[in-house]
């Protein structure tokens, strides 16, 4: 019962990383679909610049829509990925609860029969 019940805690930790970890991601493809956004807007006669450490580059603006799309296609891939990972640990979470709820019950009916 001590394993499962191990088991069961490592679980809801990784868990929370993965709950973190998602939340991350999600902010990051909004920040990016805004950014899509407002690249959108622009007219070809305007000018984009990107930030390379302390110097802003100009950049061409269809290069720009171009690796914002893929940054956004990338997050959405992960955050897929993660929504996976999750849905699995709350499998294995509840055969966890399942398996220790069952050992309290054994646990109950031996001390009755005592």
């Amino acid at each position: 019962m001590q394993a499962e019940v191990e088991s069961y805690q490592n679980l809801q930790k990784s868990c929370v990383k993965v709950v973190k970890q998602r939340a991350l991601l999600e902010s990051q493809l909004n920040e990016n679909k805004c950014v899509l956004d407002e690249l959108n807007l622009l007219g070809p006669e305007n000018k984009v610049f990107k930030l390379f450490g302390p110097v802003l580059v100009k950049q061409d603006l269809e290069d720009s829509r171009q690796n914002v799309a893929k940054r956004i296609e990338y997050i959405s891939k992960e955050l897929k990925s993660s929504t996976d990972t999750l849905e699995n640990m709350e499998k294995d979470m509840l055969k966890h609860r399942e398996a220790v709820s069952k050992y309290q019950q054994q646990f109950q009916v031996a001390a009755a029969m005592k």
